[in-house]
């Protein structure tokens, strides 16, 4: 497509103006604006390409990976992508008038600019690009396309299946399985993800995802030519997550390896699997750079590569590994379809298998489900899904949560807020709600949530350091309060401190300055030389062979380890913690804070993870209860077109 100047009506300078007016009220992100003066600055730049580009950075910083047209065709869809009111969108769009009528109209002139590449054209350098009706940053129109042809071509590459060694190995492995629920599904994705070069296992909590990936190993190791040269990763956006996943898939295989006998030496293959590693580590991260040591030209030396919390990997993490992994390797993701998708732009795992709920098996899915497994699916999940959704199975039956903890996160999930009222009004069950609250309740609660650590913490070794330590660790990972917010009363900022204050003056802490013997502190950046990342939560405790020196301490399954804290520079104390940051973890006791004042960030997605990370016992505490219903009724959405490209 030749390229034409931009139309020249209008002058951009009222528009700049309202921008800048945006900014300093901070309603746009700084970079937003930034990078539409970069765009300008290419070449010929009329307002309504100058406003898409703002409003593509800025949506950016909300986690959509791309610009659908037909939204900035309509005022109200617009605002809701951006969180303003309407009157907000239509002042903006006044000052690029006049605009294109309509998404073709839109898609016409956008095409035309010189600083936008159009999907057609051969090759291009520009920092935009228009593939159809959609509108890219160009990296991420990369990262969708790659994560798009890899996954289709993934799914596509049906291997060949001893269907009766199959189900024989799967009956030995499912023994002890419960036969209440039928179909088993844990069973039935164990059969469809070894068939294939890429499989997804997603449900909430409680549903067996570890448990049935442990049984997909042993499936594996049983059924390979030769078990012990099987090369298997294990790994997990965060440190925390990716020793979970260890720790629990160790145990599982341990208890099956009593099972199974002689006829495998689960144990010994076990043993030859390693530690399961962060994604990071696992792609070898460089520091200060994008860039990772594995990629297309020199591949991960794995066959199969399982990765659990993927609904935590972003849209670029997720290009980066499927790059690095070779085409003959298997993919296996884990994960919660409903849970908040990653601060970063994406939500791959809710875009691949979006469509988990209903099936849409083929019949040729269900014949050999039935041969390799044993396994009768109702005629309810026949259907046209593509290639993907064959290999994508949802577990549906939850183990954990059957009381009310589990009818609260149905309820939210489903978006019944009155049915979420009624649960949490009866208090039962480990569930419990505290309405008009003020700050004052989150630090009685603190206090009594953090008091067995600090009083186990002040009474010192009765043994071994290291095991007392373990105990400490253990225990303060107990309990945890989670915000909605960063900022404001009921934001982690201002809570961090009063829980810190409020302990203090209980006498269960003494603080002499940034850091102090009890401090809990989170890693906000990957620090590859004292091999701590982002995410990963550890207690300040004295080092006991250097008087006077402080050491942090981590737990990573059933060992600890410890950095001096002098060491550690991107840290943040973390007695209270944003729900984004506690996905991958469990907590006894939960305290989910939600603020005052509505806002787009309070979503269905991020109360129904919240409630989800309690084991035992939740306790929502708002200073409003029609903060919560409203949050229930309003849905994450993030444009994408990785559904569209994978067909």
């Amino acid at each position: 497509m030749a390229k034409t100047e931009g139309s020249t009506v209008g002058s951009t300078a009222a528009l700049w103006a309202e921008i800048g007016r945006l900014t300093d009220e901070g309603e746009l992100r700084r970079l937003s604006g930034a990078f539409a003066r970069f765009v300008a600055s290419l070449g010929n730049a009329a307002p309504p390409l100058v406003l898409a580009a703002t409003v593509l950075s800025e949506l950016e910083g909300h986690g959509h990976s791309c610009l659908q047209l037909s939204d900035l065709a309509d005022a109200q869809a617009a605002a809701v992508l951006l969180g303003w009111s309407e009157e907000q969108w239509k002042a903006l769009a006044a000052t690029a008038a006049p605009l294109p009528r309509g998404t073709k109209a839109w898609a016409a002139q956008l095409g035309a600019c010189e600083q936008v590449w159009h999907v057609d054209e051969f090759d291009y350098d520009q920092p935009l690009v228009l593939d159809g009706e959609r509108l890219y940053l160009r990296r991420y129109w990369r990262d969708e396309l790659l994560v798009a042809q890899s996954v289709r071509e993934r799914a596509k590459a049906l291997r060949p299946v001893d269907s009766e060694a199959v189900r024989a190995w799967l009956d030995t492995l499912f023994a002890s399985q419960r036969a209440a629920e039928k179909p088993d599904w844990q069973k039935l994705a164990c059969a469809i993800a070894l068939r294939g070069a890429v499989g997804i296992i997603t449900g909430g909590p409680g549903t067996g995802k570890t448990y049935t990936v442990a049984r997909l190993l042993a499936l594996l190791f049983a059924t390979a030519p030769e078990a012990g040269s099987q090369r298997i990763a294990l790994a997990a956006p965060t440190g925390k997550a990716a020793a979970r996943l260890k720790q629990s898939i160790d145990k599982a295989l341990n208890e099956l390896a009593e099972r199974v006998g002689a006829k495998l030496p689960l144990r010994e293959l076990t043993a030859r699997m390693g530690a399961a590693r962060t994604l990071h580590s696992l792609l070898g991260a460089r520091p200060d750079s994008r860039a990772f040591a594995h990629h297309r030209g020199n591949p991960l030396d794995v066959d199969v590569l399982i990765v659990d919390e993927a609904s935590m990997v972003h849209l670029e993490m997720m290009a980066c590994l499927l790059d690095a992994l070779p085409p003959t390797a298997t993919l296996i993701l884990l994960g919660d379809k409903d849970q908040l998708a990653s601060v970063e732009a994406g939500a791959v795992l809710g875009d691949l298998c979006h469509n988990a709920q209903a099936g849409a098996y083929s019949a040729a899915t269900l014949a050999y489900v039935r041969e390799a497994s044993g396994e009768e699916l109702p005629d309810a999940f026949l259907g046209s899904g593509g290639a993907l959704a064959q290999q994508t199975v949802m577990l549906r039956h939850s183990r954990r949560f059957g009381g009310p903890i589990g009818q609260l996160a149905l309820a939210v999930n489903a978006g019944d807020g009155p049915r979420a009222e009624e649960v949490l009004r009866a208090g039962e069950g480990g569930v419990r709600w505290i309405d008009h609250a003020q700050p004052q309740n989150l630090l009685q609660l603190a206090q009594s949530g953090y008091g067995p650590y600090l009083e186990l913490l002040l009474a010192g070794p009765q043994g071994g350091h290291e095991e007392w330590v373990r105990q400490v660790l253990l225990r303060f990972e107990s309990f945890r309060i989670l915000c909605a917010v960063r900022d404001g009363e009921w934001g982690v900022a201002g809570l961090n401190d009063a829980i810190a204050q409020r302990l203090e003056s209980a006498r269960l802490l003494r603080r002499g300055g940034e850091w102090y013997v009890g401090r809990p502190v989170m890693v906000t950046r990957n620090d590859y030389g004292t091999k701590v990342f982002n995410g990963d939560i550890g207690l300040t405790l004295a080092d006991p062979e250097r008087p006077g020196s402080l050491r942090v301490y981590f737990l990573e399954g059933d060992t600890v380890r410890s950095v001096l804290a002098t060491r550690l520079r991107n840290v943040e104390t973390a007695f209270a913690m944003t729900v984004h940051k506690s996905q991958g973890s469990e907590f006894r006791h939960t305290v989910l804070a939600l603020p005052r004042e509505r806002s787009a960030i309070l979503t269905r997605e991020l109360v129904y993870t919240g409630i989800t990370r309690a084991s035992e016992v939740f306790t929502l505490v708002t200073p409003a209860g029609e903060v919560l219903l409203d949050a229930i009724g309003r849905r994450t959405h993030r444009t994408s077109g990785l559904r569209d490209m994978i067909g």
